[in-house]
């Protein structure tokens, strides 16, 4: 996919007040790493995540999500009647209908004649989203359109917390499965997005490419387990593997669409799992590490927002710099993998 009118305007972001540490999480694990044996520091070794952040009790989505929308249209200029169509592309929801990016058309005042819907497709929903809306600006239909993404980790977090806790038949080997959820966070992440011809940013969205390995949908899923709330299933070590098997994959797609190589990109940011996970797909991708810039450390796996929010923080940080070529990488469960080419 190429494209030839698509310009990204501005970046918003919102990160939640309150910081939880690793060692927070593990200290209310402490009867569970006993029993097991589990050294404290387990968490954060494994991870590479010291940190990640929680929204206020009773936070929804769309709350999130309108927070970072705000910041979006401010530092865009655009006029809230100007845009179009407005899509919600986080993992978290408000409820099962109607859309979050209801409330969230309505939080911010967009026009009665702006698309509204929701996109899901696990942490790659914000990187689907830019495809989306980059095919309706470049067809025409839309000049200027807003992204938005509201992680909210804390239900996930205190339903695994509790699961742990009370499942007196977890051994060493089966509460793996459970550790992903813990290095999650929450945050909110949005994006105006337009059309070249009614104003020119200066950043273009060039194309990029996408692979899907659905044979794999099973390694990492959650569901509601009735009173435990909701409970992720996470075969980390399998994921790890297939996830960059299809970012392999569909890097050499991206280059061939693109006609781009490792050297043509200045920087890199991508969706965000672990410390091992980047260092084996830069390993494997065959490129420089030293061009990741990276959250991890102090947002954890934030979903859909993760990719957005840390090129949101490397542009506001002067790293991303106008006349540079960036790259953003997403792999989602299911598994699904996105890259996009932007010139800023």
């Amino acid at each position: 996919m190429l494209y030839s009118r698509v310009c990204l305007h501005s970046f918003g972001y919102e990160l939640p007040p309150h910081v939880v540490t690793s060692d927070d999480l593990e200290q209310r694990l402490a009867l569970v790493y006993q029993r097991l044996k589990l050294p404290m520091g387990r968490l954060e070794l494994m991870s590479g995540i010291r940190e990640r952040r929680l929204w206020d009790r009773n936070t929804r989505p769309s709350e999130a999500a309108t927070l970072a929308g705000q910041k979006a249209l401010e530092a865009s200029g655009v006029a809230p009647a100007e845009i179009e169509c407005l899509i919600f592309t986080s993992v978290s929801r408000d409820m099962m209908e109607p859309a979050t990016a209801s409330f969230v058309h309505h939080g911010l005042g967009l026009s009665e004649k702006c698309q509204v819907f929701d996109l899901s497709n696990a942490c790659l929903g914000f990187l689907n989203g830019m495809i989306m809306l980059a095919n309706m600006i470049e067809l025409g239909q839309v000049k200027t359109g807003l992204l938005v993404a509201g992680e909210t980790a804390e239900d996930l977090l205190e339903s695994t917390i509790r699961h742990m806790l009370d499942d007196s038949s977890l051994t060493r080997k089966s509460i793996k499965s459970t550790f992903a959820s813990l290095t999650i966070g929450s945050g909110s992440v949005a994006l105006v997005m337009g059309d070249v011809n009614q104003h020119d940013s200066g950043h273009r969205l060039v194309g990029g490419a996408c692979r899907a390995n659905t044979a794999h949908s099973n390694l990492c899923q959650g569901e509601k387990t009735g009173p435990a709330g909701t409970i992720m299933a996470t075969d980390s070590v399998e994921l790890l593997k297939r996830g960059i098997e299809t970012a392999h994959l569909a890097w050499h797609d991206f280059n061939d669409e693109l006609g781009w190589s490792a050297e043509d990109v200045d920087h890199f940011f991508c969706h965000q799992v672990g410390r091992a996970h980047a260092q084996l797909l830069f390993q494997t991708l065959d490129l420089d590490p030293g061009k990741n810039f990276e959250t991890l450390d102090v947002l954890g796996n934030v979903g859909s927002v993760s990719a957005p929010v840390t090129m949101a923080i490397g542009v506001e940080e002067g790293i991303l710099t106008s006349g540079q070529q960036a790259a953003m990488l997403g792999i989602g469960s299911g598994i699904n993998c996105l890259m996009l080419g932007i010139k800023w």
